[in-house]
């Protein structure tokens, strides 16, 4: 009996101290991807550091983040920061008490302003006179010059809790960063988005460009790669496909499209420094039930001689979800699959209502590029008169923008477009006011700002700076242009509409990120149409492949309760670029939820090329 007692006791003690474990690491997490993308990405700087012990609750002097960071160090991994958490406990109320107690012998509870003055800016980690002065401001516990150390001490312990609980409450919240794993996206697959079973599609066959793998024990398979030997199970998948001569398929007749009523809108797909990818994303609203034909491609921008076009070779596509009571609640109904040339689209019935599309690109082709770039275009210079003029080159690249940013191609800018442009540039919007002064110093018609007023306000932006170029390259670098104003990391794109019964209506709405849904969209497209193979020996993980057009993605989804490593090796492919930057990588999915292994597609498409990846379980 009394074993059993013990036993029972040892039991409880060590669920105790994984669930303390748990909460730990949950914490840890929070507070990481706080800072950083993913789990999988590296604490960069000393200043980095600093932000991600803040977000744990930590309040790390100097002193604490030389021990951690050194002249030998360069990066810190999510390992090394929990470790450091663990050493490094949050202050608790009675050592805060205890070090006010030093400077107050006399127990009174408070400390006159101009000795905290002193203390904070000659002893220790001295603080400059402005961050000493920040605190004798705060009303909170300072009065008649003096702080309530009680009150300081209440306010830091709760500070330091608001930080801990903020970063839970948005890893809670965020789909996105809560299933973040590795540097992965994941959806729990017990969410239901369903898609409906739909026709054939004219796509190619599978017969003529899929090669399967040959079947285990074949002298022929080829043999895994030395990196995944020790590896559980595994299991290989072998597409082989054609150049880029067999991918045209007819999404409508012209001559039936003659009928058809139509909408369309412009948009962009924006590189960030971090490699993420932001996009307009748009509401589409169908007064009557209609069989529609939608499509998107690259936009084709007035080119300049001698300048490349990077982004006409992007991929693009278009997820469309079906918003039912609330935008929380969006059903995926199909994404455009079909393909001809640089246009991808998608033909079929929808009913009335209103559907949200989600614009996507890969990130094959749309990455940062280290380009060697001589010199600096040059933006303004003087004239005769000794007034600013915009150089040539420059009044191109204007006109390139404006062509982006009129995204009803009407050839003017209204309010809602210009702000568009305003977030993506400055962070802020403008509002009706501004919009009215505007509206006084620059050509309008119909309370929309002409091209030429476009060119006058930037002009001004220089006359402003005195002819610094800098805040102008600001704009366009954020706009995706490079130093030599060759626009390399943005893809401005085009939708049109094509309705047979009714007269559609496209507003942009957004433009960030790709959300939670278009991350789960993507993974119940893949799996309701791609290729399933259960691995070998692991019946609950499933690697899904689907084939669109130019593009291979891959899903896996993990069955089990228990978070798996996979890893992904590319090795044995030829003429493919993955939206990696890797051949051999590793990514973690959580349980009962699956994730985008990866997207692939040619190098160069002219040439035939074969995927053959192998996933292994380590």
């Amino acid at each position: 009996s009394d074993q059993k007692v013990t036993r029972s006791e040892s039991s409880q003690a060590k669920k105790s101290q994984h669930a303390e474990e748990a909460i730990f690491y949950m914490n840890c997490r929070a507070a990481y991807l706080t800072v950083l993308k993913s789990s999988l990405e590296n604490i960069k700087s000393k200043e980095q550091l600093s932000l991600v012990l803040q977000q744990a609750g930590r309040n790390p002097s100097q002193k604490t983040v030389n021990k951690y960071w050194t002249s030998q160090t360069t990066t810190l991994n999510f390992d090394d920061f929990c470790t450091i958490l663990k050493k490094e406990k949050p202050a608790t109320k009675t050592e805060l008490l205890e070090a006010f107690g030093k400077i107050d012998p006399d127990n009174t509870g408070y400390v006159l302003h101009d000795e905290l003055y002193k203390i904070l800016t000659t002893r220790g980690e001295k603080m400059t006179r402005d961050e000493a002065s920040a605190i004798i401001k705060q009303a909170d516990f300072n009065c008649g010059g003096k702080l309530d150390y009680n009150k300081f001490c209440d306010l830091y312990m709760t500070t330091s809790e608001q930080c801990c609980k903020t970063a839970r409450e948005k890893l809670e919240v965020d789909g996105r960063l809560r299933q973040q794993q590795f540097g992965s996206q994941t959806e729990t697959s017990c969410e239901g988005i369903t898609l409906p079973v739909s026709k054939p599609s004219p796509r190619i066959s599978r017969k003529t460009d899929h090669k399967l793998a040959p079947t285990k024990g074949d002298s022929r398979t080829p043999s895994r790669p030395s990196s995944a030997q020790s590896c559980k199970a595994s299991i290989s998948t072998t597409i082989s496909m054609g150049a880029a001569s067999n991918r045209n398929t007819k999404l409508i007749e012209p001559d039936t499209m003659k009928e058809w009523q139509c909408a369309q809108s412009k948009g962009c797909f924006y590189l960030e420094e971090d490699g993420e990818i932001i996009s307009h994303k748009y509401r589409l609203h169908l007064p009557q039930r209609s069989t529609v034909c939608i499509t998107i491609k690259p936009l084709n921008v007035r080119q300049v001689e001698g300048k490349p076009c990077h982004w006409l070779s992007v991929d693009t596509a278009l997820y469309i979800l079906k918003e039912n009571e609330t935008q929380e609640n969006l059903q995926l109904v199909s994404f455009t699959e079909q393909q001809n040339k640089e246009m991808f689209g998608w033909r079929g019935e929808l009913g009335s209502g209103v559907y949200w599309l989600l614009p996507f690109t890969t990130g094959c082709r749309l990455k940062k590029v280290k380009a060697q770039i001589t010199g600096e275009a040059k933006l303004v210079y003087r004239g005769e008169d000794g007034e600013l003029v915009l150089t040539k080159e420059f009044r191109a690249a204007l006109l390139d923008i404006f062509e982006t940013i009129d995204l009803d191609g009407n050839g003017l800018l209204s309010l809602e477009e210009y702000n568009f442009f305003e977030l993506r540039t400055s962070g802020e919007k403008c509002d009706e006011e501004a919009w009215a002064v505007c509206k006084e110093n620059f050509d309008m018609k119909k309370n929309e700002l002409t091209r030429q007023g476009f060119m006058d306000l930037n002009l001004m932006e220089a006359n402003d700076r005195e002819g610094d170029p800098s805040d102008l390259w600001v704009t366009l670098l954020s706009l995706g242009y490079n130093k030599a104003l060759e626009m390399t990391e943005a893809c401005p794109f085009v939708i049109d509409i094509y309705a047979e019964k009714c007269k559609p209506r496209i507003k942009a709405i957004y433009l960030e990120a790709g959300s939670w849904q278009l991350n789960r969209a993507i993974c119940k497209s893949v799996v309701n149409k791609g290729e399933a193979k259960v691995m070998d020996g692991c019946e609950n993980i499933i690697i899904y492949t689907y084939k669109a057009g130019r593009r291979i993605t891959s899903v896996i989804e993990n069955k089990s309760d228990n978070k798996v490593i996979i890893h992904v090796n590319n090795e044995q492919s030829k003429n493919c670029l993955s939206n990696r930057g890797l051949t051999v990588f590793a990514v973690e999915v959580a349980p009962k939820s699956m994730m985008v292994s990866q997207h692939v597609m040619p190098l160069n498409e002219q040439e035939e090329w074969l995927y053959n990846c192998v996933h292994s379980l380590l």
